[in-house]
C-alpha cells in the first residue's frame, strides 16, 4: 500500500510499505478515507516531542471503511463506515477497569513511536485497529467530518472533567482547533458567558463568529483587567488552557476567580513555571486533561447534529501524496490553517 512515511525528521515520503495485517481475532482492517493532521503530529515532525521517532507512519485522526475483520469481531462487519480512538488500551488494568482508559498502564497511541513502543498510524491507505476502540459513523456524517472526532473528543473530555456549572462564565485560552471545538461544546452545554483569548486576530474573529460573548488578546497590557470587569469583577468561574505553554498557563491562572478551576489541555511544553502562591492562596483547582475516555459516541452525535461544527474548521483537503507540502505549511504556520485533512 501507499503511505506517508516519516523517514527522518521533517522528511515525509509518499512510498510503498507492506500492507498491515490483522494480528488478533478482534482487529479491523480499515481502508482510510480521510485522515487529519494533529498538532501533535506537527510537533513530532521536528522531533521536539520525542514521541515520533523515524521511521514512522504518523496519523491518528481518521475515518474509513471496514474491509476485513478478525474471526472474533462481533460488533462490525465488512462495509461499515467507522472512526476510531487514538488510544489503544488493554481493557484489563486497574485504570481500564475503573473507566479511565486514557490512563491505561499499557496505553499505545496510533502513529506514535517512542522508547516504549512503535505503532504505525493512519497516514496510509489502510490501518489495523482493535474493535474495542472503533465506532460506527452516523449515516449523515462525512468521512472528513468524522476525522475530526478525535480532537472533538479531546475537547469534550476536558469539559466533562471540569466542574462547570449551568450559568458559569467560562474562558478558553487559545482559540486554535481544540479551543474552538471546546467553544462549541461549552456553548451546547451551559448558559453562561464564554470568553475566548488568542493572540491571533483571525482566530479571535472565528471565536466570535462561533458564539464567544467576548474575545481578548492576552498580549494586551490591560487584558486581565478587561476580563475581570466583563466577569463581574471576580474573573471567570472556569478556565480552559488549550495551548500548553508558560505564558498562556500564566494567563489562565490570572483570570480565574478565587475558588475557580483551570483545566490544562495543551501539552506543548514539558515543564512550565507555576505561580504557586496565586494558586494556593486563591484556592484554584488545577485539572490535567489527557486524551479521551469514552467521549467518542457523544461527540459523533454532536457533530452529526451540528452541535459541534467540525466541517467549518477544515481549512484544506489534499491528497495524502502532498503530505510534505501541508506539513511544511502547518509547521511554518502559513495561511492561517486550522485543520488539514489528507485523502489517501
Amino acid at each position: 500500500m501507499k503511505a506517508l512515511l516519516m523517514e527522518e525528521y521533517k522528511k515525509l515520503t509518499y512510498t510503498d510499505v507492506p500492507d498491515p495485517v490483522i494480528e488478533t481475532g478482534r482487529d479491523l482492517l480499515v481502508k482510510v478515507k480521510a485522515v487529519s493532521v494533529c498538532g501533535s503530529d506537527v510537533h513530532g515532525f521536528d522531533g521536539s516531542t520525542g514521541r515520533r521517532k523515524p521511521p514512522i507512519i504518523m496519523g491518528h485522526e481518521a475515518a474509513g471503511e471496514v474491509v476485513d475483520i478478525g474471526k472474533e469481531v462481533k460488533g462490525f462487519k465488512i462495509g461499515d463506515r467507522v472512526t476510531f480512538d487514538s488510544t489503544i488500551y488493554c481493557g484489563k488494568c486497574y485504570y481500564c477497569r475503573n473507566g479511565q482508559v486514557n490512563l491505561c498502564d499499557d496505553r499505545m497511541v496510533l502513529g506514535v513511536s517512542c522508547d516504549e513502543y512503535r505503532r504505525h498510524g493512519a497516514f496510509a491507505e489502510y490501518v489495523v485497529v482493535p474493535e474495542h476502540i472503533s465506532c460506527r459513523l452516523p449515516p449523515n456524517l462525512s468521512y472528513q467530518e468524522a476525522a475530526m472526532t478525535e480532537p472533538a473528543g479531546v475537547a469534550a473530555h476536558a469539559f466533562r472533567l471540569s466542574p462547570v456549572g449551568l450559568n458559569d462564565t467560562v474562558a478558553i485560552v487559545g482559540a486554535g482547533l481544540i479551543g474552538l471545538l471546546l467553544l462549541d461544546v461549552v456553548k451546547a452545554s451551559v448558559s453562561g458567558r464564554i470568553i475566548a483569548l488568542d493572540t491571533d486576530e483571525n482566530r479571535r474573529k472565528i471565536a466570535r463568529e462561533r458564539g464567544a460573548d467576548a474575545v481578548f488578546d492576552p498580549a494586551e497590557k490591560d487584558c486581565r483587567e478587561k476580563i475581570l470587569a466583563f466577569a463581574g469583577g471576580r474573573g471567570a468561574d472556569r478556565v480552559f488552557e488549550a495551548v500548553g505553554a508558560a505564558a498562556p498557563i500564566q494567563t489562565a491562572i490570572s483570570i480565574v476567580r478565587k475558588g475557580g478551576s483551570v483545566t490544562l489541555i495543551g501539552n506543548v511544553s514539558p515543564a512550565v513555571e507555576l505561580p504557586l502562591q496565586s494558586v494556593v492562596t486563591r484556592q484554584i483547582n488545577l485539572i490535567g486533561s489527557c486524551a479521551i475516555s469514552g467521549e467518542y459516541p457523544l461527540v459523533l452525535d454532536m457533530i452529526a447534529r451540528k452541535k459541534i461544527d467540525a466541517a467549518s474548521l477544515i481549512s484544506k483537503e489534499a491528497p495524502l501524496s502532498e503530505g510534505q507540502i501541508w506539513f511544511d505549511k502547518l509547521y511554518n504556520r502559513e495561511d492561517n490553517l486550522l485543520k488539514v485533512v489528507l485523502i489517501p
